[in-house]
Formats: C-alpha cells, sequence, structure tokens
C-alpha cells in the first residue's frame, strides 16, 4: 500500500457512521485487542463468504478478548441490507459485530486499506482485503493484505493472535508454523541469568553448527 498506518504506531483517531451507531474507532480500539477488517464492496461475492466466516469464528475471538470492527466503503443502509444475505449465506452465524460505513475513502485511506490496482464502476479505488490486529495500547501489531481476488484465513488470523497475545505476556517469539501448545522461542534479548528467573521451567538449547546458542525453545502458557 505504501505510506500511512504503520506496525507500532498509534490508531488513526479517526470516526464514521456504523451499523450499530457512529463509532471513534481510538476509543472503540481502548483496553483490549481489536481486529479491524476492510472489504472492497457490499454486494460482493468473496466478502460475503468472508463476513460470514468471521461471524461464525466470533466466540473464538470473544474466549481471546478480541474486538470485530469491520469497514466497507459503501452507505450504513447498505450495510445493514447486505447483511441479511451474509447471514443467509452462513446460517447460525449471526453479523453482531459492527461494520463501518466509508463511502467517500477517508477512513480507509488513513486506515491505509486502499488497493490502488483495483478499480470499482466508477474508476474510484477499491479498499483491499486488509486487516489489522491492534493491541490493548491502541498500537498496530500485525496487518495482513490480500488482494481482491484472495479471501482471507481466519485460522491464521487465530494463530498469529495467539502468538501476539503469548509474547505480550512473555518474552519470547513462536517459530515457523508455531501452534497453541507448541513450545516457543526465548528472545535474544533475554540472557540465560535473566531466562533461569523468566523461564523456571528450563529449556532446550539446539545445538547448531555456528556454535552459537541462540535457539532456547521452551514452554509457556
Amino acid at each position: 500500500m505504501g505510506g500511512g498506518w504503520a506496525l507500532g504506531e498509534l490508531v488513526p483517531d479517526v470516526e464514521a457512521d456504523s451499523t450499530v451507531g457512529h463509532i471513534k474507532v481510538r476509543d472503540y480500539c481502548k483496553d483490549g485487542w481489536t481486529i479491524i477488517f476492510s472489504h472492497p464492496g457490499d454486494y460482493t461475492p468473496v466478502c460475503t463468504t468472508e463476513l460470514g466466516k468471521i461471524a461464525a469464528y466470533n466466540p473464538e475471538f470473544e474466549n481471546r478478548g478480541v474486538k470485530l470492527l469491520g469497514l466497507s466503503t459503501d452507505s450504513v443502509e447498505d450495510h445493514l441490507g447486505w447483511i441479511e444475505d451474509i447471514e443467509t449465506y452462513t446460517p447460525g452465524a449471526p453479523v453482531l459485530y459492527p461494520i463501518l460505513a466509508d463511502p467517500d475513502r477517508k477512513i480507509t485511506v488513513a486506515l491505509n486499506m486502499m488497493d490502488p490496482d483495483e478499480k470499482d464502476a466508477n474508476g474510484k479505488p477499491l479498499a483491499s482485503r486488509a486487516l489489522h490486529i491492534v493491541g490493548p495500547d491502541c498500537r498496530l501489531k500485525l496487518s495482513f493484505l490480500y488482494p481482491g481476488t484472495t479471501g482471507r484465513n481466519f485460522d491464521e488470523v487465530l494463530r498469529v493472535l495467539d502468538s501476539l497475545q503469548l509474547a505480550s505476556k512473555h518474552k519470547i517469539a513462536t517459530p515457523a508454523n508455531w501452534q497453541p501448545g507448541e513450545p516457543v522461542v526465548i528472545s535474544p534479548s533475554v540472557s540465560n541469568e535473566e531466562a533461569k528467573e523468566l523461564f523456571p521451567q528450563g529449556w532446550e538449547t539446539f545445538k547448531l553448527p555456528s556454535g552459537q546458542p541462540y535457539l532456547r525453545m521452551t514452554f509457556v502458557e
């Protein structure tokens, strides 16, 4: 996307009408984790499947203390009509999260969610399939960007959420293909002396050809 809101920065102090009333985005993100996700437009096929799927996953997000905030570059009236289609396509998964209206694209631009290569019927740039994860400090922790042709994988969203939340509690990182319950990596900034206090359960140091003991694996909850 280039420029705009970047990792580690505060969520822009913007506001808009939504399907549940007027929302100030930074206030909405306070005191908890938030996922903000955009869609190229209402009444579009891939978006309909995505909004239904994320609604079906809502109990998983609630269990992690995560709020959802959708965005599409159409009106609240359009959103409300579209929700009926979404809930019909994914039965048993009510759309309980708000969807921001952004017909003039101002919020989409501020949140760095525009796709400069995709245009609507009037030649205006469309929103990308962006998904931002915002921490309790209202700062951007992770961002996915998908093109309009590729629907999102919400199992992966849950996986990275679990990684982010674990790393926020411990001085660790999660290795490639990590899944909850698997070993994690002790941060290189943690000395062995500090690790003894932080990880009394111990750790395994992998012996590598370089002889450097930087790959230390342990288990945390």
